[in-house]
């Protein structure tokens, strides 16, 4: 019996890695002879370096480099075991966790520290990077990651502009010619789920603004001097970046990507599950198990257990979730290829409590799960 178990981390708790020991220890106890493949997934977010090193047992590197708010942080990448792909989350360098509430301010924070971990990665000398957009605290187009790149935006007395979406209007002059030159000789891939154009009511200022310290005032500004840059950019480089899909991630962060370096933004999920050659793993198995903190209506939005599903279905494999927990809407992942799932919180409990014991809690309920699939097997069997 082949049994995978290829979950997401339960954020602020445990890594994917050790969501999927401790549902392996569960079932061993029930099934001791089984094939177990553990494969920690992600979907493009927070944990997503964590997870893509443990599935190929590569390391992660701090790096220090300019955060969102322009002082210095301890970001970081992960490189793959054989030291050929980087991984990196903008959030480790430009994300709104590293920015107390009552200081977020999305005109000044910048994306820079981004753009160093992406330098960073090149200088291991890596073939591919894969960059996982989502938790920014910016929304400065990408311009402070172009900056770091090498790209040149110089205000009308020919000199460089500062950071932050505040300096957007300043900008007159776009030079390219310095862009890092190593880019073209590496797999740029970007994951994003999120779709939001640029600039309009739909855009990175009016949809996440607001929880990135923008009023509804600066909100306004905001909008205003992202529509400046994409006309400029469109005006002097010919590329038209205000209403590409996607181009509103992370503060406009998609859209740097999208036309300057001229990278595709793909789903999350589907970047990782190629990474770790999830398909191929999971086609000749008997039973696949996948999870994450929670499991709700939202989970069907590219989310890892959906999307572990879906890849499970097109071999007709069965399907188990394990969550934190769960609300009602969760009923909506049994349309999408989950077959069944569980919370593996067993009482009334404050949060704190519930993250710190999550670990014996999945393996308790996955050895009730596991004893249930034997009964099933059992029955089935006719014994």
């Amino acid at each position: 019996m082949k049994i995978v178990i290829a979950p997401d981390s339960f954020k602020e708790s445990l890594t994917a890695l050790e969501v999927a020991q401790s549902i392996h220890a569960g079932f061993e106890k029930v099934f001791p002879h089984a094939e177990f493949v553990k494969i920690p997934m992600a979907d493009g977010g927070e944990g997503t370096v964590q997870s893509l090193v443990d599935a190929t047992m590569g390391k992660v590197l701090n790096h220090r480099v300019i955060g969102p708010m322009g002082e210095k942080v301890t970001g970081f990448i992960g490189v793959s075991g054989d030291g050929l792909t980087a991984y990196i989350e903008m959030a480790a360098a430009s994300g709104i966790h590293l920015v107390e509430r009552d200081r977020r301010d999305a005109l000044k924070a910048t994306t820079f520290g981004t753009g160093e971990l992406i330098k960073f990665a090149l200088d291991r000398g890596v073939e591919k990077i894969i960059v996982g957009l989502g938790g920014s605290a910016t929304n400065d187009a990408g311009v402070g990651m172009l900056q770091a790149l090498g790209v040149s935006f110089k205000d009308s007395n020919r000199n460089e502009v500062g950071f932050g979406a505040e300096a957007l209007s300043e900008i007159v002059y776009v030079d390219i010619s310095d862009l890092d030159l190593r880019l073209k000789n590496v797999e740029l891939s970007v994951a994003c789920d999120v779709d939001n154009p640029l600039v309009g009511p739909n855009g990175a200022s009016y949809v996440f603004g607001p929880q990135k310290g923008a009023t509804n005032e600066t909100v306004q500004v905001l909008d205003d001097k992202l529509r400046y840059f994409a006309d400029l950019t469109k005006e002097q480089l010919g590329i038209d970046i205000s209403d590409k899909v996607g181009s509103g991630a992370a503060g406009g962060l998609g859209g740097a990507f999208l036309g300057y370096l001229d990278t595709e933004l793909r789903s999350g999920f589907g970047i990782v599950a190629d990474s770790v050659r999830l398909e191929e793993q999971i086609q000749n198995a008997d039973l696949v198990i996948t999870g994450e903190g929670r499991i709700d209506g939202q989970s069907i939005h590219g989310k890892t257990p959906v999307g572990v599903a879906k890849v499970a279905k097109k071999h007709n494999l069965p399907v188990l979730g394990i969550a934190g927990s769960l609300d009602l809407s969760c009923v909506e992942v049994y349309d999408h290829g989950i077959d069944a799932v569980f919370s593996v919180v067993n009482g009334a409990v404050d949060l704190p409590t519930a993250l710190a014991e999550a670990a014996v809690n999945i393996e308790l309920t996955s050895l009730n799960i596991a004893k249930l699939w034997k009964l099933n097997i059992n029955s089935y069997c006719g014994l």
